[in-house]
């Protein structure tokens, strides 16, 4: 038989390293190596060493290693995502910067802002791809949300809400003490900070006042635990913004976002696995999802997919394909990091003080991005 030549694309996929092999880093290795088509995970790091092996040998990698300066050496590892706990992000993002990798890390960057601040500059110094991951960004009706602030549906914002419920069990917290002071702040309400200041575009959080309790688990409260907390935060352009959390909620994973401004509101998020509900003789219900990585399963895959063509487009010294530029949120990059930290390091301050604190206080900082055209509009016109 004779065969027809068909052209075959021949540009190869982003080689990227995973480093952690813990719960987000195996999730984040999957989509690698299984969904995302332009990318391949080239090797995986962690000083666990069966963990490593056994992410390792259920993805097919072959190169594995304790030590991450082994993925930051090989030359044939053109990015790293670094899923290792909240300690060693910054340092990881320098050397991984200063090694020429382009780098996505999970948030946040850094414990505090001058590390942030020392990564920032080691990746705008190597001129590498930085994202981070905020991944409401990329989950579909955050994003919606987002176009109709964009497109001026709600006007200029007043009012902002962002909230995050952990599922959880009738028992309980387990381990309430294995969780680090200001948790809540750092590693969980940072996403509602995030999406909040994602959600107020062209301003900047100017004061902070935090409520925060061991309410599910008060035997820990003496360790520093922190488990539910309350956060306001005043913007620049007068809005005023609530955030909120708790550790132990028995119905699923709730996640919602919400947007109230001169001209209307938008809503965004909730626990709810699908639209399918039953109206029954014991009421009206519904399946909830109670992983993070199920309720935003696509979002996690579409934020490394946006990064995986921004490292190939910076590698091919080309823009990034205006189609996928313009239908891809913005990623979360340095200066939106820095925003998302500064809320949470002023809330943890404002939670211990019992006052509010100015964001100033902590960082100088600069808003991410302008202000939608709509609202700017609407301004303009004195709305």
């Amino acid at each position: 038989m004779t065969y027809l030549q068909h052209p075959v694309n021949e540009d190869r996929p982003v080689r990227i390293a995973v480093i952690g092999a813990g719960w987000i880093g195996n999730f984040h290795a999957e989509s690698i190596a299984r969904r995302i088509p332009n990318a391949r995970l080239e090797a995986i790091a962690d000083p666990v060493l069966p963990a490593l092996e056994s992410l390792a040998g259920r993805l097919g990698v072959s190169k594995i290693s304790t030590d991450p300066a082994d993925v930051l050496a090989d030359p044939d590892v053109d990015a790293v995502l670094i899923a290792a706990p909240l300690r060693f992000h910054s340092e990881l993002i320098a050397a991984a910067a200063k090694a020429g990798k382009d780098v996505f890390c999970e948030k946040p960057g850094g414990r505090t802002i001058a590390e942030l601040d020392a990564a920032i500059e080691a990746a705008d110094t190597a001129g590498v791809v930085l994202h981070f991951g905020f991944n409401r960004r990329y989950s579909a009706d955050f994003a919606a949300a987002r176009k109709l602030i964009d497109d001026g549906a709600v006007g200029v914002p007043q009012l902002l809400r962002s909230l995050t419920r952990d599922p959880g069990t009738e028992a309980g917290l387990s381990n309430p003490e294995r969780i680090a002071p200001g948790t809540i702040f750092l590693e969980t309400l940072i996403h509602d900070f995030d999406t909040l200041n994602w959600l107020n575009p062209g301003t900047i959080p100017v004061k902070v006042h935090a409520v925060a309790d061991a309410l599910v688990a008060p035997e820990a409260k003496p360790g520093g635990l922190l488990d539910t907390a309350v956060v306001t935060v005043t913007y620049s352009n007068g809005a005023i913004a609530v955030a909120e959390a708790n550790f132990n909620a028995l119905y699923g994973y709730d996640v919602r976002g919400e947007v109230f401004g001169s001209a209307g509101m938008v809503t965004a998020g909730g626990p709810q696995a699908s639209n399918a509900t039953s109206y029954t003789a014991a009421g009206i219900g519904s399946d909830t999802v109670r992983l993070n990585v199920d309720l935003f399963h696509d979002a996690y895959t579409a934020e490394l997919a946006h990064f995986a063509d921004a490292v190939k487009a910076r590698r091919s010294g080309a823009p990034e394909d205006i189609t996928t530029a313009a239908n891809a949120p913005a990623a979360a990059g340095g200066t939106d990091a820095r925003n998302a930290l500064a809320v949470a390091l002023a809330a943890f301050k404002s939670a211990e003080t019992g006052l509010p604190v100015q964001v100033s206080s902590i960082a100088e900082l600069q808003a991410a991005e302008t202000a939608p055209r709509g609202a700017a509009v609407l301004q303009e016109a004195g709305a």
